[in-house]
């Protein structure tokens, strides 16, 4: 019996030295109506102390309801209004804060967190804490336009960059970004959204520029007016002597087609034939008529032996037809010659 008083009494001197876990909470916590809201709920956590449940209830009417519930099996919500938008942290120990996002104005209350421990002789202990919740319609505060590039406001020219604006407020929160004119009092919209993005940067961008934020309460704000320079890149010499290099080698190509076209167009032949073939003789003869465009020329190739040696008018006009007779038969060519020709004629040996 002795040792079992000596057992209690140590068990109490314990407690009493190193004392119950303290939840430490604000007694009241305002938040912006459509926003989110985190109600503390805290405690320092003591050797051989278990959390063993956490419970988060508000007060609707004379008795507070359990809209929230942690245990060995997890998380519960109790109530499906607060589906979706209520979370506790379990991130870092000793923090049972309350998260409630998107506030309605009915949401203003008072809730209670709770939190239950199994003790280091394996009894419980229960300690709680009542906060109220207050719900308002907050006016849009300035806003602050910032940028996550390295460089600030001074950028090189084709860097991606964005500008961010930032306001708080009851949400929605309505944005707009403006650029001011340098003739113009009146500024241009450029963009109704919170972000300004630049993909790339280029020299005109550079100017003026700030932001507005608008929330359904209170008038609209606008920011400081941020400076925003884009300078532009110099191209090496390297690519200079490239570019040049590559315009020659154009103008020096398309001179070369133009100059083979015509070329072309001179040296082209039109040539017809017939073979003129004799009954009599088991060996015929073939005449070949050539007309050449070009210059007229009384000059016969070389390499092949007249076999009459007659030339109509040697320059005939463009549309005129050349008709040779040839022993009483007679070969009619067949395209029209072109203003300068020369008509030849040449024997072949063979049959064509």
């Amino acid at each position: 019996m002795g040792l079992l008083l000596g057992l209690l009494l140590l068990d109490h001197l314990t407690v009493v030295t190193y004392g119950h876990p303290i939840l430490e909470a604000p007694e009241s916590v305002t938040g912006p109506w459509k926003g989110d809201v985190n109600i503390p709920c805290t405690y320092g956590p003591l050797q051989g102390y278990t959390q063993v449940l956490v419970k988060w209830m508000v007060h609707h009417g004379l008795d507070p309801v359990t809209i929230f519930l942690h245990d060995s099996s997890g998380d519960h919500i109790q109530q499906a209004k607060y589906r979706g938008r209520l979370q506790v942290n379990h991130k870092i120990p000793g923090d049972v804060s309350l998260q409630l996002n998107t506030l309605e104005m009915d949401d203003r209350s008072h809730y209670t967190c709770e939190v239950t421990w199994q003790t280091p002789n394996g009894n419980q202990v229960v300690r709680d804490k009542i906060i109220e919740l207050r719900v308002q319609k907050f006016s849009v505060s300035k806003p602050t336009v910032t940028t996550g590039s390295g460089y600030g406001f001074t950028v090189p020219q084709g860097m991606s960059i964005s500008f961010q604006c930032q306001a708080w407020g009851s949400p929605p929160i309505n944005y707009a970004w403006y650029k001011e004119q340098t003739n113009n009092p009146e500024p241009i919209k450029v963009a109704v959204l919170s972000t300004l993005l630049f993909k790339p940067a280029m020299v005109a961008d550079s100017g003026s520029y700030f932001c507005t934020a608008k929330a359904r309460v209170g008038s609209e704000q606008r920011s400081n007016t941020v400076k925003f320079v884009v300078e532009g890149k110099d191209l090496p010499i390297f690519f200079i002597v490239l570019i040049i290099s590559l315009c020659c080698i154009v103008v020096f190509i398309m001179a070369y087609v133009m100059l083979c076209r015509k070329t072309s167009q001179q040296e082209h032949v039109y040539e017809v034939a017939r073979t003129h073939a004799r009954e009599a003789s088991n060996s015929g003869e073939a005449w070949r008529v050539g007309i050449f465009t070009g210059c007229c020329s009384s000059k016969e190739p070389s390499s092949q032996t007249p076999g009459n040696d007659y030339s109509e008018d040697p320059c005939l006009g463009q549309e005129n037809q050349t008709i040779a007779w040839i022993n009483s038969d007679y070969a009619h060519l067949l395209h029209t010659a072109s203003t300068d020709y020369e008509l030849l004629a040449t024997k072949d040996t063979g049959v064509c």
